[in-house]
């Protein structure tokens, strides 16, 4: 069977960007986050014992798409003719996937997202995320806060001083989700996130969790799905953000 019917098997698209969640004009970068962030949610050490088989057979096909779309000319072939060259080195050598995976994707710890959060909180790079959040979701906070990396329910003043700051001279638009949104609103967006602060400690409490990778990972399995889910995209963006930065040898990596 061919990597796109494999794709359309496992993942109900033969598409290989749409396996990946990303644009057909992705960059190289879009492509490689677009992996990260799917292969997180697909992981076998993620998966329950019984659908660990299921879950590294669709681990190596997601592997062998970004191989595919990672080689400029395997990528320039399938953009021209929707096919895959299934007897290109690129898919017919012999290659460990989770390895693969792992030269691609640091380990990311618990400490890891507590040095990062030093530094990016007060950063120019957070200050441009909130007023890219601002302008892509019309003002909503709710999604403002929920798209900002780092960010509890304690920063929200902070948040939407700098939010009004940029409103008040004229480098943000004026929408009314912000500037009209009621206090019931930001009432209930503060008791949702008290609780999942509760809820995120009483699961490091019961699980005993460190600050190790695997703790990091039993946190993850320990969430229902939704939550699970949205700490893998976390993870996604962290490496995205952080890791890939320190290989370009623009800041020092992770220690």
């Amino acid at each position: 069977m061919g990597l796109l019917e494999l794709c359309r098997e496992a993942f109900g698209a033969s598409d290989l960007y749409q396996v990946l969640g990303v644009r057909s004009e992705a960059t190289p970068e879009e492509i490689r986050r677009g992996y990260h962030k799917v292969s997180l949610r697909v992981h076998p050490d993620r998966a329950a014992p019984a659908k660990k088989e299921e879950a590294t057979r669709h681990f190596q096909i997601l592997g062998k798409v970004y191989a595919v779309l990672s080689d400029q000319e395997q990528r320039a072939l399938y953009d021209e003719q929707g096919v895959v060259d299934e007897e290109s080195t690129v898919l017919t050598q012999d290659r460990n996937w989770e390895e693969y995976w792992r030269l691609l994707f640091k380990k990311i710890t618990v400490k890891d997202i507590e040095d990062f959060e030093k530094k990016y909180k007060d950063s120019a790079e957070e200050l441009a995320d909130i007023k890219a959040s601002y302008v892509d979701f019309k003002g909503d906070m709710d999604k403002i806060m929920e798209s900002v990396l780092c960010v509890d329910y304690s920063d929200e003043p902070r948040i939407r001083q700098i939010i009004q700051h940029a409103i008040d001279s004229g480098e943000l638009p004026s929408y009314k989700a912000f500037v009209k949104e009621t206090k019931q609103k930001m009432n209930t967006r503060k008791r949702r996130a008290q609780q999942e602060a509760k809820e995120a400690e009483k699961s490091r409490e019961e699980l005993g969790l460190g600050e190790g990778e695997d703790d990091l990972k039993a946190l993850i399995q320990s969430r229902n799905e939704n939550r699970k889910k949205e700490m893998d995209d976390f993870l996604a963006q962290m490496e995205a953000k952080y890791v890939n930065k320190s290989r370009k040898g623009g800041k020092k990596g992770m220690k």
